[in-house]
């Protein structure tokens, strides 16, 4: 009684044409993830390695954390040792650094 007989479609050749007709849209799409989400990020990564690669001893830095110090010593290893308080030292890793908050003179 409430049963609708289902028809069958036709087979169509039309679904080449629609894939054609959708790619432009998919592009369009990729190029505003790339230039909304992507690129940024990149540009936010660079950014952030540079900061890093140039701490040098005398930087007031914050780390993720939030503990805020002063750098004073730089190791090859890919750490910084920070003074957060008189004679109370601690290391953390490079990558690790938030921002610096002051830049030392470099030395002439």
């Amino acid at each position: 009684m409430f049963v609708t007989p289902a028809y069958a479609q036709a087979a169509g050749g039309g679904a080449g044409a629609s894939l054609m007709a959708q790619l432009p849209f998919f592009i369009a799409i990729f190029a505003i993830f790339y230039f909304l989400l992507i690129r940024p990020q990149q540009k936010k990564l660079k950014e952030h390695q540079a900061m890093v690669e140039a701490l040098r001893r005398g930087d007031q830095v914050v780390t993720q954390g939030g503990v805020v110090g002063k750098v004073t010593k730089v190791r090859d290893d890919g750490e910084v040792e920070i003074e957060i308080a008189k004679d109370v030292n601690i290391r953390v890793i490079k990558h690790t650094i938030q921002t610096v908050r002051s830049k030392t003179e470099p030395a002439s």
